[in-house]
């Protein structure tokens, strides 16, 4: 029942999730309530806003981040990172989408929940929005000297500095100036986020004004999952929000896009400074804008053609994208984006010539003609009808909260006037999709209404241009000089006053006792742990663990990788990212790509790196292969892995180079959003050969080699010698692949176990022994790099050696991150050094202890931040109440609680117990952490983190290069 307040429109039921829809409006204000009543104990709220920027300032965005400073009720400067330590929380956050602003947390804690609730509602719609919180989050002007007058003037502000990192990335300048053409008239023709060149265009009168249109709660959608009941929630709404509004404001709702008449051909250059030739470095993609996500029945349409144009290497278009010589790989952009109003569909290449623009586009029509003309075999279009399925029926959660998910899914038909029940409940749409493809003229006529006859067309061409980094630097220089230049005395002394200001503000330390708060004694008493059975059969070790899997099966063939020669542990994690896309004994690789798709959720190789408990000079690599199907398919799951392992094909030279020059492509394009993780792995590459093979395999290292590789690899010889190297790792790794791992209901496991027994035996794979591959014992030599690469901002990192994770000290460095981010860190390096993000924290399988910073306009302070920050932890007077202690100890049991999906529950407990840490060992690890003292952390950082003892990686822009040099920093470019 609702409460008083609110009114019940509507109830459904979702068989396939359990789960229940209650749909509901504010009799007052219009707001709307949407519940996902459930069984289950991780409660997710959200509530979002429809925001429709007129300008690509980053109103919304810089907002978003606003909203999170301070509130009426709970007036401190910094609720929202002072409430992340101050709750048990396992999902904080806020997101800007291009028409949306939302904010979710998660919490399995009834009394957090009501706490971040609370926090929460008063941000969002009782903000103070301080000029000088503004001057932080958004931009501002400085000298660069902050107190010199004749010195340079220069923009600050951590959404300013966020989005020229998030602007570095060529998809996301690309995807930016395709949806500008794609929606000429719209909200969306702006860039949400902010372009870096016009976020210094926005006032802080525009911000208020901003919040007081689109912050109403008639605008509002509050969203909630899990089993608190949905009037529970309500009269929380009223009484911390809702019933402070006495009328109606205004439903912001996007209008039509005004349809192109004819296609169009557009241009634009993105920032390339690699020293390579850019003649094959363009991207070229075409964009169509389609229907309406309300329509349910045309969205679904829409994402089954998708599907069967791309949803594997054996569909059409794929396939066309990833053989031709046109380009290197398809576009990231490629696919169906319905997040908008109005759906787009996107299919291109990257790493192409800009004058093959009409050949790509004209080799992409054709592919579309050939499927109007000719259709696609039935298998494929229910191979995607079975994709889409099994996406139904799982239940996620081990990234995001699963309810989350869900309540993302939803909104845009929330905010859009479509049907939130119906998106989440896609049972009867496929049961009308299986009858629709039973007409073999169903898929043609989908792609000519979408695509053949629909003149919303645009062709977008990327180029690289190697001087247009630099022209951005010197048209903001030039910039700032002429604002300088009309700068009279008082207007200098304002700027200077305003910094000390600011300076004095983030300085300033908050009353705690302002915001609620849960303590140690409201964690729970004991972890949980999903138990399995465990045991041999036929020379193969099984763990079984029966879960609640909602109708699916998930199976695990995996071992101990033996030693290996040097040229082979070079290729082995290539041919873990390889051994899926290739074909199968006598499958090529297009008909294997389409019997994965039609029998299994998706198959995956990969690799884990685990320090040693005891001993950090000792590492252990398992090589793992997984997949997951629907029940019914459990006999085709365990042929299909099986088959994969033991007979994997890598003769197919073509698909080689293709898989290659894609992973590339994937890897230079992921430096700029992982640039931190990245120069983490770099800093502490020599301190343990965990930490060297993640450099090697995973981190700038692996970014290297696979460029060489890419070129290498257009010589015969060197191709027959890569594609010899890599039958023998899967000879090698086959053989010792001697353990199993199967989770699915329970009346389900023993014909699971029975199916994959069945076949191993008939493959002939047997349990090989020796010794785990090690990586060279490197330590002794310091770290101290900068990889230089187009970022327009830093990633900073620096590694200690520390311990292994059974040492007595393991537990104080791991509460250790959590004390000097929340302590020192956060206000140091984000709030007055402007990087997005900044912290610290231990990594127990490499045996090292890491300070890192994220999209950051500075280098030489925040290194030296660092070692302020263990200064300070060592200073008495620095203020070290008790709580700062009790927050860190919260963060690091939030994080060990944090609930998954039922599957990632099971296979969490076997990977831990795998490893040494069984139950008896993470409950002692967990109360090691609980009885961390202040003293504890001051000894672990006298001992292992003096600053003799620092090593330091980079990743900055080559614009840098003084700088790097300055600090005797070893320049590489990657």
């Amino acid at each position: 029942m609702p409460s008083e307040t609110f009114e019940l429109l509507k109830t459904d039921h979702i068989p396939s999730l359990n789960l229940g829809v209650e749909d509901y409006r504010h009799k007052v204000t219009g707001a709307r309530h949407l519940h996902l009543a459930g069984a289950d104990d991780n409660n997710v709220f959200m509530v979002a806003f429809m925001t429709k920027p007129q300008d690509s300032t980053g109103v919304a965005h810089i907002l978003e981040h606003t909203s999170l400073c301070g509130s009426e009720r709970f007036p401190v400067r910094d609720p929202f990172f002072m409430m992340l330590r101050r709750s048990l929380n396992n999902f904080m956050n806020a997101f800007t989408s291009s028409d949306w602003t939302a904010y979710p947390f998660a919490t399995q804690n009834r009394k957090d929940f009501d706490n971040l609730l609370q926090v929460y509602l008063d941000a969002a719609f009782f903000p103070r929005l301080h000029e000088l919180d503004f001057l932080q989050e958004g931009h501002r002007l400085e000298f660069a000297e902050p107190d010199n007058p004749d010195s340079e003037l220069v923009f600050k502000g951590v959404v300013f500095n966020e989005m020229k990192g998030a602007m570095s990335a060529p998809s996301r300048v690309l995807g930016s100036a395709l949806q500008a053409e794609l929606y000429p008239t719209t909200t969306y023709h702006h860039n949400s986020g902010g372009e870096p060149e016009r976020i210094p265009d926005l006032t802080w009168e525009d911000l208020k004004a901003f919040h007081a249109r689109h912050y109403h709660p008639s605008n509002a959608t509050f969203l909630t999952y899990g089993d608190i009941p949905a009037a529970s929630q309500q009269q929380k709404f009223e009484q911390y929000a809702l019933g402070r509004f006495q009328h109606k404001g205004e439903r912001f709702m996007v209008g039509a896009e005004t349809r192109l008449t004819a296609p169009r051909n557009a241009e634009i250059q993105y920032a390339f400074d690699a020293d390579e030739d850019p003649a094959r470095r363009s991207h070229v993609v075409v964009g169509w804008l389609l229907g309406e996500t309300a329509r349910l029945d045309e969205l679904i349409d829409a994402h089954l053609l998708a599907g069967v144009l791309l949803d594997n290497s054996a569909s059409p278009l794929r396939q066309a994208l990833e053989s031709t010589d046109l380009g290197s790989a398809p576009s990231e952009l490629c696919g169906l984006d319905d997040d908008a109003k109005e759906f787009n569909f996107v299919a291109g290449l990257e790493g192409a010539r800009a004058e093959d623009a009409a050949a790509i586009e004209d080799m992409i029509m054709n592919v579309l003609r050939e499927v109007a003309a000719d259709g696609v075999a039935c298998a494929q279009v229910e191979s995607v009808l079975h994709q889409l399925e099994l996406s139904q029926r799982e239940i996620g959660g081990d990234g995001f909260p699963f309810g989350l998910k869900l309540m993302l899914s939803a909104l845009p038909a929330a905010l859009h006037g479509g049907e939130p029940a119906a998106v989440l409940n896609i049972d009867p749409a496929l049961e009308r999709l299986r009858e629709d493809i039973k007409d073999a003229g169903f898929i043609p006529r989908l792609t000519r209404k979408f695509l053949l006859d629909n003149p919303h067309r645009v062709r977008m061409v990327m180029a690289p241009d190697k001087s247009l980094n630099r022209a951005k630097q010197d048209a903001e220089r030039e910039r700032l000089a002429a604002i300088r230049a009309r700068l009279g005395a008082n207007e200098k002394q304002d700027i200077i006053d305003t910094a000390r200001k600011l300076a004095a503000r983030q300085d300033e330390q908050d009353d705690p006792g302002l915001l609620p708060s849960v303590s140690l004694s409201d964690i729970n008493a004991d972890i949980r742990v999903t138990e399995g059975e465990q045991h041999a059969r036929d020379g193969i070790r099984l763990a079984c663990y029966p879960t609640a899997t909602n109708g699916l099966a998930y199976a695990h063939v995996l071992g101990v990788l033996p030693e290996m020669e040097a040229e082979l542990l070079e290729v082995f994690p290539l041919f873990c990212h390889m051994l899926t896309e290739v074909g199968v004994a006598g499958r090529d690789y297009l008909q294997t790509a389409a019997w994965q798709s039609a029998v299994t959720g998706g198959l995956n190789a990969r690799y884990a790196t685990r320090g040693d408990l005891r001993d950090g000079a000792k590492a252990r690599v398992s090589f793992i292969l997984c997949g997951k199907a629907l029940n019914r398919n459990i006999p085709a799951l365990a042929d299909i892995l099986v088959s994969t392992l033991a007979a994997a094909r890598f003769d197919e030279a073509t698909r080689l180079r293709e898989l290659i020059a894609q992973l590339r492509a994937q890897q230079e394009a992921a430096i700029t959003g992982h640039g931190h993780n990245l120069a983490m792995l770099a800093a502490a590459a020599t301190l343990s050969p965990a930490a060297a093979l993640r450099h090697h395999w995973d981190g700038l290292a692996a970014v290297r080699q696979i460029k060489a590789l890419d070129e290498s690899l257009r010589s015969d010889q060197s191709l027959r010698q890569f594609t010899e190297r890599l039958h023998r790792v899967r000879e090698i790794v086959g053989a010792a692949c001697n353990e199993l791992l199967l989770i699915s209901e329970d009346a389900r496991l023993q014909a699971l176990q029975d199916a994959f027994i069945e076949r191993i035996q008939a493959a002939s794979l047997s349990a090989a022994g020796g010794r785990a591959a090690y990586a060279p014992t490197v330590a002794g030599r310091a770290v101290k790099q900068a990889w230089l690469t187009g970022a327009q901002v830093n990633f900073c990192a620096q590694a200690f050696a520390a311990v292994p994770a059974e040492h007595a000290d393991a537990a104080a460095f791991t509460v250790l991150g959590g004390y000097l981010r929340n302590g020192f860190l956060h206000t140091a390096i984000r709030e007055k050094g402007g990087a997005y993000g900044g912290g610290a924290g231990y990594d127990s399988d490499a045996a090292a202890f890491r300070f890192y910073s994220y999209r950051d306009p500075r280098m030489a302070e925040t290194l030296r931040d660092y070692r302020a920050s263990l200064q300070w932890l060592g200073d008495d007077n620095s203020g070290h109440a008790p709580r700062l202690l009790e927050e860190a100890i919260l963060g690091v049991i939030a994080a060990l609680d944090r609930p998954r999906s039922p599957a990632g529950e099971a296979a969490t407990a076997f990977y831990a117990e795998r490893c040494g840490r069984d139950p008896a060992q993470r409950r002692r690890f967990r109360q090691r952490v609980l009885n961390v003292t202040l003293a504890d952390l001051r000894r672990v950082v006298e001992r292992y983190l003096g600053a003799e003892q620092a090593h330091t990686a980079v990743i900055a822009d080559p614009s840098q290069r003084e700088a790097v040099k300055s600090l005797g920093l070893q320049a590489i470019r990657i």
